[in-house]
């Protein structure tokens, strides 16, 4: 394979580090939850703040002017408020998701528009690896570098690892996220009308063990695995606000 040398676009890398950092500049746009803008753990620690004062803000709304509200009522007024936020929580994480898609594809064109013969040679560097050489290899790169519109769809796609087709809209991932709790809050709702005392806790079960199922499914992970562990966390948290409720209340 022809090793191309390196220049001032590709900041004194190789093509090869050029093509390994841009997979992995394209692999963290397109994550889900939180992008590439921050670190991991900042970015986990901003959205467990925004959740718990959200979450906080509806049981105060509640207290306030509800003081003497039954558990069912309390319970299905905390499900509509956090309904609320979790889908307008969805549509947001979307909208940045495609914005941070934006970004990449306005600084590939702008690579495209001026400087042309290193796309040329990151071209050259992809399709090598593919077994494409010689004339054949040439014929591929003057084809593709002679419509600007084709050339950034291949560079996003070879380069970024990007599939365009992929992207769900915002407001599909919103309604996801609204069909998710309100499917949670029924089912767990209603084991709380038919039984006060045990209902809530069972449904819950239920609903983490078909959510769980879904998902692991979808993402082929190990299912036994993945439901102990959601179940074992649903557990201790159960416990600790159970055992926190005795100690207050003697």
């Amino acid at each position: 394979m022809t090793q191309h040398p390196p220049s001032d676009h590709f900041r004194d890398k190789s093509v090869v580090e050029h093509l390994r950092e841009a997979r992995t500049r394209g692999a963290m746009a397109v994550q889900e939850v939180h992008g590439a803008e921050m670190p991991g753990h900042v970015a986990a620690g901003a959205d467990a703040a925004k959740e718990t004062s959200i979450l906080l803000l509806v049981l105060w709304v509640i207290m306030f002017f509800f003081p003497s509200a039954n558990n069912l009522l309390f319970s299905l007024i905390v499900c509509w408020g956090f309904a609320i936020w979790k889908t307008g929580r969805s549509a947001l994480l979307g909208w940045s998701r495609i914005e941070r898609l934006h970004r990449l594809i306005e600084q590939e064109r702008w690579e495209i528009e001026h400087h042309r013969e290193q796309e040329r040679s990151e071209l050259a560097e992809i399709y090598e690896a593919k077994g494409f050489s010689g004339k054949l290899l040439e014929d591929v790169l003057d084809v593709l570098m002679a419509d600007d519109n084709r050339l950034l769809k291949v560079m996003l796609e070879e380069e970024l690892g990007l599939t365009l087709q992929a992207f769900e809209h915002p407001l599909k991932q919103s309604i996801g996220a609204l069909c998710g709790v309100l499917g949670a809050s029924t089912l767990c709702l209603v084991g709380m009308f038919l039984s006060p005392l045990m209902g809530l806790p069972l449904c819950a079960s239920i609903t983490l063990i078909i959510s769980t199922l879904l998902a692991t499914k979808l993402e082929r992970n190990l299912f036994f695995h993945t439901v102990i562990w959601h179940l074992a966390l649903a557990a201790l948290v159960a416990g600790s606000v159970y055992f926190i409720s005795l100690l207050f209340t003697g």
